[in-house]
């Protein structure tokens, strides 16, 4: 019996032997740094620099794109963010800039489901509003041996576990600038001709002459419209019904809606293109079909007039 008892024993102390970590292993950081300089090396990229802040302990690679000069950030600051991703795989990949954006204080951008690699990279290397870079996130710092998301990796809605991250990200400084130029790339991605600016940043095309007096700033009007994002997504903030819907000016938080509408004549039919801050500005709209900051396009057909 205790010759079957030693026995035993020396099988598990065997075993146990077999299954300990030799010092050529890797920890989860030095898997990573692997990784990430294998994808710098695969994928051509130069500049990219390794972070150093905290005893460079982050594993963060970074390439400043444009430097800021806006504020220096901090955790409690409101951050407004623009930003894609794709893990190292290219199995997932999150590139819509009109949908991705997040606008919240620094210290809670987690709460958007971003990583705690991208508040340290915000923090330590981008640092000044208006900057734009380059931030691949070690998967210690991203979704770890969990990934994120649901479903299967194939369908482009899950990060696998381990997967290291790359990131553009743009700490927006002016939103209105920012809005602006939007504007302007979106009328210029599109071939769109005939539309005229106001002083308030409105843009606006009439397409279809009405009849009667001008629109005043307190009046009823009766509408059809639908609304789009830039990337062509249709959002559930639309009226297409043959009676309409009544939008009382005097009332109406829109403002690009409210200027749009008095610059036309009940009949006529508009399109009218608005930076973020005339529509929702930081409020999402529609259970966040519309997110935060999302500049709108509004194709009207003005009903009638009260």
């Amino acid at each position: 019996m205790k010759q079957i008892l030693f026995t035993l024993l020396l099988f598990c102390v065997a075993g146990l032997y077999s299954c300990r970590k030799s010092t050529n292993d890797l920890n989860i950081k030095q898997f990573d740094d692997q990784q990430i300089q294998a994808y710098i090396s695969a994928n051509g990229l130069t500049g990219m620099q390794r972070d150093p802040s905290g005893g460079d302990t982050t594993g963060i690679y970074y390439k400043i794109l444009s430097q800021g000069t806006g504020k220096v950030v901090d955790y409690p600051d409101m951050v407004s963010l623009v930003f894609t991703v794709r893990s190292f795989d290219g199995q997932f990949i999150a590139a819509d800039t009109i949908v991705n954006h997040v606008y919240n204080f620094l210290g809670h951008i987690n709460r958007n489901n971003l990583p705690s690699g991208v508040e340290l990279a915000i923090i330590n290397l981008l640092k000044n509003k208006g900057t734009r870079a380059r931030v691949l996130v070690p998967s210690h710092l991203a979704y770890g041996s969990t990934g994120f998301g649901t479903g299967s990796s194939d369908g482009n809605n899950r990060i696998k576990g381990n997967q290291c991250l790359d990131y553009y990200i743009d700490l927006v400084d002016d939103q209105a600038k920012y809005d602006d130029l939007s504007v302007k790339n979106y009328i210029a991605a599109n071939n769109l001709t005939g539309y005229t600016k106001t002083a308030s940043g409105l843009w606006y095309k009439v397409l279809q002459t009405g009849a009667g007096a001008a629109i005043g700033a307190n009046a009823v009007v009766t509408v059809q419209y639908t609304s789009y994002l830039f990337n062509g997504f249709m959002t559930s903030d639309q009226v297409n019904t043959t009676d309409g819907t009544i939008i009382d000016l005097g009332n109406d938080t829109r403002a690009g809606l409210i200027e749009g509408l008095q610059l036309t004549t009940p009949g006529a039919k508009l399109s009218l293109i608005m930076p973020s801050r005339m529509v929702y500005g930081t409020n999402a709209y529609g259970d966040q079909t519309i997110p935060i900051n999302s500049c709108l396009r509004y194709d009207m057909n003005v009903i009638s007039v009260q």
